[in-house]
């Protein structure tokens, strides 16, 4: 072998260790294991990795090619209902409950406000607090059944179990009709049941799996997956429905 060569072998073995070593500096580090029936902490909602799911700050499911399954009553309750945060209507022209009357979210609509919330764990319940306006939920893990005949509630009556080690499952039933499902306008009844299967991938990720369910609104039920992000290093802070994000002299009526 000429010296050329030798030296062109020896700058190019050098520059594909320094690759190697680059790539594996900007290759992420994989997440430990979850804990084994554990969701406490605050979770963030992300995107699945190598997708921008634009639709999800507004809607469930893309709503070009997978729209929700709305029955007749649906689709006639939903030409009433004005969304501004899918861009339909300007805030002077939405009729959208949260922003013009302040009334909570309800479920599953609080999952599109953009902020975290967190898991507290008890010993008979699961408690989910939202950053937004503090609400919060009771998980109830106790064993009693749902209600046969709830209450009609923002957020409804939800008992929960854990299916596995690391997937736990809460049922919720007793909605009011005053919310809407989504930020798009989609419409239900006082006859929703949402079903919700948090599943812990791993110690940093989790997914949430939506079903909904409301013979009045939906045809069949209407699924969906969010993916969420463990962000030990954060607090819940305040966020309020006060107005001060919004001009309402032109939004109240």
């Amino acid at each position: 072998m000429t010296r050329t060569a030798l030296l062109a072998l020896v700058v190019a073995g050098t520059m594909l260790a320094g690759s190697t070593a680059l790539l594996s500096q900007a290759a992420p580090a994989k997440s430990p294991p979850a804990p084994r029936r554990d969701m406490s902490g605050i979770w963030f909602k992300r995107n699945p990795p190598g997708s921008n799911l634009g639709f999800s700050g507004f809607t469930f499911t893309d709503p070009k090619t997978s729209p929700p399954p709305l029955t007749a009553w649906g689709l006639e309750t939903l030409k009433g209902n004005k969304a501004n945060n899918s861009g339909q209507f300007t805030l002077d022209e939405t009729n959208d409950p949260v922003l013009t009357k302040c009334y909570p979210p309800g479920v599953p609509r609080v999952y599109f406000h953009p902020y975290p919330f967190e898991f507290i764990q008890t010993p008979n319940s699961m408690l989910q607090v939202f950053e937004y306006d503090h609400f919060m939920r009771r998980l109830w893990t106790d064993g009693r059944a749902l209600p046969a005949d709830p209450d009609l509630l923002w957020m409804g009556t939800s008992v929960g179990r854990w299916v596995d080690d690391f997937t736990f499952e809460s049922v919720s039933v007793g909605f009011n009709d005053k919310t809407w499902l989504d930020r798009a306008g989609t419409p239900h009844s006082d006859k929703l049941k949402v079903t919700e299967r948090f599943r812990r991938v791993d110690r940093d990720h989790m997914t949430i799996e939506f079903i909904m369910e409301d013979p009045v609104a939906l045809a069949r039920p209407w699924t969906a997956t969010f993916f969420y992000e463990l962000r030990p290093g954060w607090e819940l802070g305040e966020i309020t429905c006060s107005g001060d994000y919004l001009d309402w002299s032109k939004v109240e009526k």
